[in-house]
């Protein structure tokens, strides 16, 4: 049997799979996982933990052969690294689709109708009572989302963008043969009253979002990332709102997690929530067995059922 480190404490249930297989399971501590790689033959991780290139030559140097990630998204993975000293690197998609789904339009609805801004006045007391001039957000039913990637998630999203009688348009690298394919980004943006990011991280979708592309959105639109932080130049954004060149924005992802830049803390008609996309109990347990099963996997000899690749 293995040794698995799991760097953080996961939801009941979660390492089940582990257990079951009878692998002995080691907590990190305070020693940092370059110290702890030579040690395990496998990693269970989350998206939070740095598994860089010192980690991964630690590992392979020892017995380490796969790090599977609780998360969908492996962007603090040296993954080209992991795949030249042959350890195996898995994640779990399609379990936090719909979760994140929710949440995307959760905000969707929330930024459009300026709810945050409500509820700040209602909780400080700046509530005088109902005014037909007060608190006037935007509508959604009817109007034009635009997806910038066409994945899972943002194919959920596209699912409930249709019972709000939505106009759906979506961008991706090629073109999908789905109806309301953009094949240009800056179209898109202009067309869209909601803009919603669901790509992942890449050198090429870094600020993927910045001052030139807020500009070519409409001052009423507005934009949701549940994405990844760095896909949105957040200074640009801060200063597209203070501005008023654009209505609204709605985030649960950031460039620097958990800080924030201080200019979009400060930005007018924002919601702004602490990643929480795939958070419910039902998804983050999911997410963790996933990873278990993974790892099991691949110390068994087998091939686990999602691996990522360069």
């Amino acid at each position: 049997m293995g040794r698995v480190l799991v760097t953080h404490p996961l939801p009941a249930g979660g390492t089940d799979a582990l257990v079951d297989a009878g692998h002995e399971l080691l907590e990190p501590g305070s020693r940092p996982l370059a110290d702890w790689a030579p040690e395990v033959d496998g990693i269970l991780c989350l998206l939070t933990d740095p598994i860089d290139a010192a980690v991964l030559k630690a590992g392979a140097a020892g017995n380490l052969r796969v790090v599977s990630l609780a998360a969908v998204g492996y962007d603090n993975v040296d993954v080209a690294e992991a795949a030249a000293l042959g350890v195996t690197v898995c994640n779990t998609p399609g379990v936090l689709d719909e979760s994140t789904a929710d949440l995307a339009f959760l905000l969707v609805l929330a930024a459009n109708r300026l709810s945050s801004d409500a509820e700040r006045d209602l909780r400080a007391g700046a509530w005088t009572g109902w005014d037909i001039s007060d608190h006037l957000g935007t509508d959604v039913w009817g109007t034009c989302l635009g997806l910038v990637g066409y994945g899972r998630i943002g194919q959920a999203v596209a699912r409930r963008a249709e019972g709000f009688g939505m106009e759906v348009l979506h961008h991706a690298r090629s073109d999908t043969g789905v109806p309301g394919y953009v094949a240009e980004l800056p179209e898109l943006l202009a067309r869209a009253d909601t803009v919603s990011l669901h790509v992942p991280l890449t050198p090429e979708t870094r600020h993927l979002i910045g001052a030139a592309e807020l500009a070519t959105m409409k001052p009423t639109a507005v934009l949701v990332n549940t994405a990844r932080g760095a896909v949105v130049d957040e200074p640009a954004l801060a200063r597209a709102l203070e501005r008023g060149e654009l209505h609204a924005a709605g985030l649960d992802v950031y460039s620097h997690e958990p800080a924030i830049d201080p200019e979009l803390l400060a930005a007018p008609r924002t919601v702004l929530l602490p990643h929480i996309g795939s958070a419910t109990t039902r998804t983050r347990v999911a997410m963790a067995r996933m990873a278990a099963e993974a790892i099991c996997a691949v110390l068994a000899g087998r091939m686990p059922a999602h691996t990522v690749s360069v």
